[in-house]
């Protein structure tokens, strides 16, 4: 397929955050890979301290709940370093990252929305719906588009992104704020993905009938 609207590869903030900490991850996961540590345990100990952040944030504990789910999601950070440390799949294991990455987001915004309901903060618990929503899109229709052969990642707000926003507003005890701002700000990302691959399926027709 022609995806010559694309100059350039386009690269996100956590792009950048990747390559600037490549070597103090790759680091740790060889680390962790002598130590037995597999991929996957990684992964599945992220998703379970975010659930147990998540749990804590619903009753009420914004301050503990919130340091466990961002060191959580540093923890989840490291399984692509023990994959490659490994020689382990990495397709299977970004799947399984990607899965458990939704996982951990609805976890998330579902404690804010049930710690909303408890406090009567309606527009709270709408904002927090809205936010989950918002974060599934981004995920969907990259994921959608990868699979009928566009690129789509782009967007102000990716999950790391979501990440910075969510969980010092959580710890703060903002959380009002933090789930306003994703709400907004990744449901106007989904868009700018959907225009984004709009581009490409309308530069792909373009070319198509050039050439015929």
């Amino acid at each position: 397929m022609d995806h010559s609207v694309e100059r350039k590869e386009v690269t996100t903030f956590s792009d950048q955050l990747r390559y600037i900490f490549r070597n103090p991850l790759k680091t740790i996961g060889a680390f962790l890979h002598k130590l037995g540590v597999k991929a996957n345990y990684v992964t599945f100990t992220g998703v379970i301290g975010t659930a147990i952040g998540s749990v804590l944030v619903a009753v009420g504990r914004l301050t503990e709940g919130g340091l466990i789910i961002f060191v959580s999601s540093v923890v989840d950070a490291l399984d692509g370093a023990v994959a490659r440390a490994g020689g382990e799949s990495e397709d299977f294991g970004a799947f399984v990252d990607s899965v458990s990455d939704r996982y951990s987001e609805l976890m998330i915004f579902g404690g804010l929305l049930w710690y909303f309901v408890e406090h009567e903060n309606y527009a709270g618990a709408v904002s927090s719906f809205l936010a989950a929503g918002g974060s599934i899109m981004v995920s969907y229709v990259r994921a959608r588009a990868q699979s009928l052969g566009f690129k789509a990642k782009v967007g102000i707000l990716t999950r790391l992104e979501r990440i910075i926003v969510i969980c010092p507003t959580i710890v703060f005890g903002i959380p009002m704020v933090g789930a306003a701002i994703v709400a907004i700000l990744a449901n106007i990302t989904a868009f700018q993905r959907i225009a984004y691959v709009r581009r490409q399926a309308h530069q792909q027709a373009k070319n198509k009938k050039t050439n015929d």
